[in-house]
């Protein structure tokens, strides 16, 4: 696999790590994927910007850390001394790496901002951004309310948005300046996204919502040395314990393809969408044109009918909502 050193360093040098050099943020960092993924980076040489608001499964306060709330809402502040990104930071350095912590909401244009202005101001530059900040509100349709779905499109929507445009303005101006830019982003879906899930409308919306921004930003940003790609990870974590309690895959086991796709290694790789769990890498295959009927004119609705059932008769029948037996 190729090494991912920062632009103009000779990036096969055997024995380097694969990321050495390299400025990465993770979102949602302090726990679960977010964690792994802040781990691996550092594991192969990144420095690490570990941004985690320290809030519960649906984004209220997370009552696991009332135990050291003397604080107050300090905790959660940027690099809150007992926040989960400060832990995970600490993690880090403990192994020998570098990190910082940021504590900052990131669905917010200031608290965004102030990520990528913690990994410029910290470590003078910023190359891979992970997307992974999210939390669930669970409902049925007639049960889901209007808060809860703007909640969740909120945090994974909007926490995607923001980060990636405050990034891409700088990278477009590194560009635009004549400086190289080998730039990677990498959101985070679901089969949700992908396949719709029972429960879960306000989630698979969201989910679905981010492959667009993904398809959108590669396009947009690719003349300005940005690759932007998305995963659809399946893995044990609190926000899947309880809805798939069968599901045995780790964390750790999504985070490898991550830190490949934020590294220089991944060079020509964007638009994409892949699953990772456990020991699985799938490419995902969106929406593209299958059986087609044209007549050359306007049908009647009689006519539209009969012809959409022939070519559903044709078509490959969709993959299961998730949830649905």
């Amino acid at each position: 696999m190729a090494d991912c050193a920062v632009p103009g360093d000779d990036s096969r040098t055997p024995g380097r790590n694969m990321c050495e050099g390299r400025v990465v943020i993770v979102t949602g960092a302090g726990r679960g994927l977010g964690r792994a993924h802040a781990l691996a980076f550092a594991a192969e040489g990144a420095k690490v910007v570990v941004n985690d608001l320290g809030v519960g499964l649906d984004g209220g306060l997370d009552r696991s850390l009332d135990g050291n709330r003397g604080r107050g809402r300090d905790l959660n502040g940027p690099g809150g001394p007992s926040g989960p990104a400060q832990l995970v930071v600490d993690e880090i350095r403990a192994a020998g790496g570098e990190a910082v912590a940021h504590g900052g909401d990131i669905a917010t244009t200031d608290g965004a901002a102030s990520l990528v202005a913690a990994a410029l101001e910290t470590y003078g530059r910023l190359d891979t951004l992970v997307n992974n900040a999210g939390f669930l509100r669970d409902r049925m349709l007639v049960n889901l309310d209007e808060d809860d779905w703007d909640a969740v499109m909120r945090v994974h929507v909007k926490g995607h948005f923001l980060p990636l445009r405050h990034a891409a303005a700088h990278w477009r101006a590194e560009a635009k300046a004549g400086r190289p830019v080998a730039a990677r982003v990498v959101n985070t879906t679901s089969g949700a996204g992908l396949l719709g899930s029972v429960g879960q409308g306000n989630y698979a919306a969201a989910k679905a919502g981010i492959i667009g921004l993904t398809l959108v930003a590669s396009a947009e940003m690719g003349r300005y040395g940005v690759q932007v790609n998305a995963i659809a990870p399946a893995a044990r974590t609190r926000m899947t314990e309880a809805t798939f309690a069968g599901l045995a895959a780790l964390p750790e086991d999504v985070s490898p393809l991550v830190v490949w796709l934020g590294s220089a290694g991944s060079a020509g790789v964007t638009g994409r969408v892949f699953e990772a769990e456990g020991g699985r890498i799938t490419v995902m295959e969106g929406w593209r044109p299958g059986p087609t009927a044209d007549r050359g004119t306007r049908w009647t609705p009689a006519e539209a009918g009969v012809a959409a059932l022939k070519l559903l008769a044709e078509a490959e029948p969709p993959l299961p909502v998730y949830g649905v037996r």
